[in-house]
Order: structure tokens, then C-alpha cells, then sequence
């Protein structure tokens, strides 16, 4: 019998239990199995590690779906080599039988070697990526807020959002206290413009008239008061990000060199993948993890789809954004990139190739330890 681990485990873990199969080959051919349930609580966990350790087990796989697996991985991490396992993947090998467990089919896979692991970071990298994803949904939470205050004040007939560039900068606040307070006079809320915005102070008087009721009052202060809040978390989120990133901070820095890469998407970046390049064989590796490769569909030499695979979705979505805004720092080769694809296959596409672009001079300048360069052609 062709094997390549003489003693695993699978483990199927759910909410509320995990089913544990060892599944050992002697030196005769011969395959035991044996299957034991655990329930998930700490307690039970370390359990769980004791008993596979007490079979000989020396590497365990569990499919990576849900959140139910992180406890798992965690007290197991250190005392067995653990792979974690796109559930995905586990489908698409064939010879599944309904009546198999699903522990005992990932042993069995594992056993001979017809699974690929995950990408699992570090547990530094794995805590910074919590702190990156929550402030990402915060930040998403406060523009839905900020989108709510500029509904409310046209509802009310105030067109701040058609003079003022930034509705919620600090003459926009000033203006909506105001209005809060019960200043419905738009002479006196235009003279609060400040810089720039006193230039405008004859459109803003006519912007500033409204009909505002007591009802928009109402909302303007619970929104602002929610935006405040957010803003006041979004702030401590960034101190603990920038206090795990101290030891890194002159590669976030370089990373931000590149055009389109800002303070945030380099913190996400060094978040999703880390510091250490070795993981990923080539560029190319990378960007297919990362969801940013094109797809490779053929059949009978016709090539069927393009279309990006499945990937890091927050790593995508940052490097995406960083693209539209490389397209604005004008006079930059990915600027011009951007434009050269999107003049034949639209923005969007363009986007993604130009982020794909930016992930491959990521790889390139963690793997070699360089700086950004602007070059006669992007990659």
C-alpha cells in the first residue's frame, strides 16, 4: 500500500462537537481505524490532543469551514503538524462514497497524500489580520453612516453635498452641530465655512436653506453620535495595528511607495501574506491565492473563461481599490496600464489587472527585500 503518513488523523468539526478518525497502516498493510466524538469546549480540546497524541498520530487535517476551526487549529498547532484544508478541494477529489464519514475520508485522503493545504500564517500574522478585517468592516459601517447623514440633510432639502467636496469635513460638522443645536439660518451656518469653503459662502447660503424639522434634528444626532463612535474605534484599531506592525513599519513604509498603495492597504497587505515570500514559489502562486489571477479554462485548445478565481476577498478587494487609485496618481506606469486595458476591456478589468500588477511588485520587493522603482513598463 502506497502512503504517505503510516498514522493520522481527519477531523470533521462542527459547532458543537468534533469527530476524530486515526487511521493507522502497520507494517503489514493492514489499516485500523479508529473514531472518537469530543465536544469543543476547551476542556474537551485539549482531550482531543491527548488522544491523538496517545494513537501516535504525528499530522491532522480538518476542513477550513466556518470559524469552528480556528479554537481547534489553535491547541493543536503546537503539538502536531496540522493541515487545514479548503473544503473545496475535499469535494473535488473523487471516490467519495455517501456512506464514509467525513472524518475518516479526510484521513484517508491525508494518508496518501491527495490534499493541499491551506495558507495558515503565523499566529502574529493571524491576530493582525483579526485587527485589519474588523477595522475594514468598521470603516464600511462608517461610510454607510456617512451615506445615511447626507440622505437625512437632503431629505431636509440641504445641499451641502452640492458645494461642499467633503460633506463631513470640518466645516460640513460644524454646519450639521449647528443645524442639531436649531441654526436654521443659512447666512449665519455659511459663515461657519472655513479655508478654502469661505470662497463659496454665496452658494452656500442658498445650499444651507432647507426645511428641516424636528425629526431630521433627531437623526442628524444619533447619526453623528454613531459616526463619532466608529470614528473613535476605527482610531483605536489603527494604534493596535500600527503597535503589531512596530517591528515591520519600514517595510509597511516601502510597501507604500508603491503609487496606489496608501498607510491602510499596506497594513492589510502585510496582514493576508505576511512577511515571508518562501511560502509562495512564485508571483504567480500568489496572485492565484489571492484571487487576482486570470482563469485558465481550455477545452479542446479553445480557451473557454478568463474570469479571476476565487481568493483572499479582503486582500482582493484592498488591491483593487489601490488600483483605482493608482489610475489618479497620474504620470506612473501603472496609471498608464490602466488605461492602455481599460481603452479595449473596460474599468473593471482594468482594475484587477492593475492590482494584480501591484501584488506581483509586492511579491517581488518582500521576496528580494528592494524598494519600488518606477520602470520603462509595469509587470
Amino acid at each position: 500500500m502506497d502512503v504517505l503518513h503510516r498514522c493520522c488523523a481527519g477531523l470533521d468539526v462542527h459547532k458543537k462537537t468534533v469527530v476524530a478518525t486515526v487511521r493507522r497502516v502497520d507494517p503489514a498493510g493492514k489499516v485500523e481505524k479508529f473514531t472518537k466524538t469530543f465536544a469543543t469546549m476547551t476542556r474537551d480540546l485539549l482531550a482531543l490532543a491527548d488522544w491523538l497524541a496517545s494513537q501516535g498520530v504525528t499530522i491532522v487535517a480538518m476542513e477550513s469551514t466556518g470559524t469552528y476551526w480556528k479554537p481547534v487549529f489553535n491547541l493543536l498547532e503546537g503539538r502536531f503538524s496540522v493541515v487545514l484544508v479548503n473544503a473545496h478541494h475535499i469535494k473535488q477529489v473523487p471516490g467519495r462514497k455517501t456512506d464514509v464519514k467525513d472524518s475518516e475520508w479526510i484521513a484517508q485522503l491525508l494518508q496518501h497524500g491527495l490534499l493541499r493545504p491551506s495558507f495558515i500564517p503565523p499566529r502574529p500574522t493571524r491576530e493582525l489580520r483579526d485587527l485589519t478585517r474588523q477595522r475594514t468592516q468598521l470603516v464600511g459601517e462608517k461610510s454607510a453612516v456617512a451615506n445615511r447623514i447626507q440622505k437625512t440633510l437632503e431629505d431636509a432639502n440641504i445641499k451641502l453635498g452640492s458645494v461642499a467636496t467633503n460633506v463631513l469635513g470640518v466645516s460640513g460638522r460644524d454646519m450639521i452641530a449647528a443645524i442639531i443645536r436649531g441654526e436654521f439660518d443659512p447666512v449665519k451656518l455659511a459663515e461657519l465655512a472655513r479655508r478654502k469653503l469661505r470662497g463659496k459662502i454665496p452658494r452656500l447660503q442658498q445650499a444651507l436653506r432647507g426645511s428641516v424639522t424636528e425629526h431630521h434634528q433627531f437623526l442628524l444626532r444619533m447619526l453623528m453620535d454613531q459616526l463619532g463612535q466608529l470614528e473613535s474605534l476605527i482610531a483605536r484599531y489603527d494604534a493596535r495595528i500600527e503597535e503589531a506592525l512596530d517591528p515591520s513599519w519600514e517595510t509597511v513604509l516601502r510597501l507604500t511607495t508603491i503609487p496606489g498603495v496608501d498607510l491602510r492597504v499596506a497594513e492589510i497587505v502585510l496582514a493576508e501574506i505576511g512577511l515571508d515570500m518562501d511560502r509562495f514559489p512564485t508571483a504567480g502562486h500568489l496572485s492565484s491565492w489571492a484571487g487576482l489571477a486570470s482563469g485558465n479554462r481550455e477545452s479542446a485548445g479553445k480557451r473557454q473563461s478568463g474570469r479571476t478565481t476565487p481568493g483572499n476577498r479582503w486582500l482582493k478587494t484592498a488591491l483593487v481599490q489601490s488600483a483605482w487609485a493608482a489610475f489618479r496618481a497620474k504620470g506612473t506606469q501603472l496609471s498608464k496600464k490602466f488605461r492602455r486595458i481599460a481603452r479595449s476591456r473596460g474599468n473593471k478589468r482594468a482594475a484587477v489587472a492593475v492590482a494584480h500588477t501591484i501584488l506581483v511588485i509586492v511579491y517581488h520587493m518582500l521576496k528580494e527585500n528592494t524598494t519600488y522603482q518606477e520602470i520603462a513598463e509595469a509587470a
